[in-house]
C-alpha cells in the first residue's frame, strides 16, 4: 500500500518532535498551521500517537513512531 498523502502529512508532524528529550513538544497553531497540518495532528491524537489535539508530548508509542520516520527520512534525504 503507497503512502497517502493523509499519512505524508502525520509523518511530517512526527518529524518534527526532538527524540533527544521527552520534555519538549510541539505546539500546532491554528492560525499559522495550514489546514492539512492541522488535521494530521489531529489524527495522530486520534491514533494515541501525541498527547494533545493540536501536537502535545509524544506518547510511548508517538516516540516510537518518530523514530521510525525520523530514521526512514534520513536514509532517503541524507543530510
Amino acid at each position: 500500500m503507497p503512502y497517502t498523502q493523509d499519512i505524508v502529512e502525520e509523518l511530517n508532524v512526527l518529524v518534527r518532535y526532538n527524540l533527544d528529550t521527552t520534555l519538549e513538544g510541539i505546539k500546532v497553531h491554528k492560525s499559522t498551521a495550514t489546514p492539512a497540518t492541522i488535521a494530521a495532528t489531529q489524527r495522530l491524537y486520534a491514533k494515541g500517537l501525541v498527547s494533545l489535539e493540536d501536537g502535545g508530548y509524544l506518547t510511548h508509542l508517538g516516540h516510537e513512531a518518530a523514530e521510525q520516520a525520523q530514521m526512514l527520512l534520513s536514509l532517503l534525504h541524507p543530510a
